[in-house]
């Protein structure tokens, strides 16, 4: 019983020394990223749709009937090629009308021209009155004026005698045939456009259009980032717009900004922009739609941060950041948009700072920590990591 008694305190003893070796917790091991400022092309994926660089409706500018069409539908036509026929017998005989009606008034202004000289002479020896002198040259400046007048009266009959054989008035491939051959046309007889029978249309695709749209709220972002330095922003002849074919292929040549609108559509809050791409295979056709990617300057300045490493709450993104004493800090920071498949941070970070891309589960603010260097995957792309 003694032995008992005097066991209590040796075993207490143990007991205390047993608890006071305890092993401490090591702190959490994480996997940092040290960022450092970079500059990035600032691109927007899109939609676009093509349209014709140059498009004319050839309309007939004089009535009569179709005659002939003398073109292949679909071929490629050149600027002055002649596309119909028009019935020219009214306009050849106009015009052989207003001749002989100019050659009358030419014979009427040879005689008030005589007349008048020939009065001018008697009027000082008084064997004709002023009036008949002033009436001479009157008659003899309204013969000239008809003259005139039947000058410009040929020109139009000429004019209206050429529109009867309709020409292509652009380079480009020229479409369906709209009326068909025995079919009255001209001014009045249909609303195909100005005033006359729509007859085709050509379309000139060795280049076209890709118009597109970006949002205020974008264009105001980009100008904030001009403004402030961030953003370099392209000259027009260097801003490239690199172009997708409907079945997600790409093609090669690459357009250039060439339009940007300076008005804000009311309904959808965008701004019109336009660029032009190289089609000399006319593989790219109007109306087609086309997914694009519009660079639109160089970020200077940003940092690139693996899209993990960002987190984000009710105050906005994050990141936590692994301080010089080893203790893990939260930077507030501002990321919108990616590149590469990393966010791009504008405000928040500093060249240096050890962004914690792995293991954040055991990072808290405040929490000491043993840093990494975090080394990309080799299929993530070609991210280079340092600690």
């Amino acid at each position: 019983m003694k032995w008992a008694f005097a066991l209590i305190p040796v075993l207490g003893v143990l007991a205390g020394c047993h608890k006071a070796a305890a092993p401490q917790v090591a702190p959490p091991r994480v996997y940092t990223l040290s960022v450092q400022a970079a500059s990035v092309p600032l691109r927007l994926q899109l939609v676009g749709r093509v349209s014709a660089y140059q498009s004319a409706n050839v309309v007939a500018r004089v009535s009569g009937v179709l005659l002939e069409r003398l073109y292949r539908e679909g071929s490629p036509v050149r600027q002055g090629q002649p596309l119909f026929q028009i019935d020219p017998s009214y306009y050849k005989a106009q015009l052989d009308h207003d001749l002989a009606v100019l050659a009358e008034d030419r014979a009427t202004l040879a005689n008030a021209t005589v007349t008048a000289q020939r009065d001018r002479l008697l009027l000082p020896v008084g064997s004709v009155s002023q009036q008949t002198v002033d009436d001479a040259n009157a008659a003899e400046r309204s013969a000239a004026a008809k003259v005139q007048a039947d000058g410009a009266q040929i020109e139009t009959a000429r004019l209206n005698l050429g529109y009867a054989r309709v020409v292509a008035p652009i380079d480009g491939i020229a479409g369906q045939q709209q009326v068909t051959v025995g079919a009255i046309v001209g001014s009045g007889t249909s609303d195909g456009g100005a005033g006359g029978t729509l007859l085709t249309t050509i379309e000139n695709i060795d280049r076209v259009y890709v118009n597109f749209t970006i949002s205020a709220t974008d264009l105001l972002t980009l100008r904030r980032a001009q403004a402030q330095g961030e953003l370099q922003r392209s000259d027009r002849s260097q801003s490239k717009v690199a172009i997708a074919l409907p079945d997600g292929s790409a093609y090669a040549p690459e357009g250039t900004l060439d339009f940007s609108g300076v008005l804000v559509n009311a309904t959808t809050g965008a701004v019109d922009m336009r660029a032009v791409v190289p089609n000399p295979q006319h593989v790219l056709l109007p109306g087609m739609y086309a997914p694009i990617t519009v660079n639109l300057g160089t970020r200077n300045s940003v940092f690139l941060v693996p899209q993990q490493a960002l987190q984000r709450d009710p105050q906005g993104a994050y990141a936590m950041v692994v301080g010089r004493d080893g203790k893990v800090v939260r930077k507030n920071v501002a990321a919108n948009d990616a590149y590469n498949g990393d966010w791009i941070v504008t405000h928040g970070l500093a060249n240096g700072d050890r962004v914690i891309v792995s293991g954040l589960q055991d990072a808290r603010e405040g929490l000491s920590v043993v840093a990494q260097a975090w080394t990309a995957p080799a299929e993530a792309g070609p991210a280079a990591a340092a600690e």
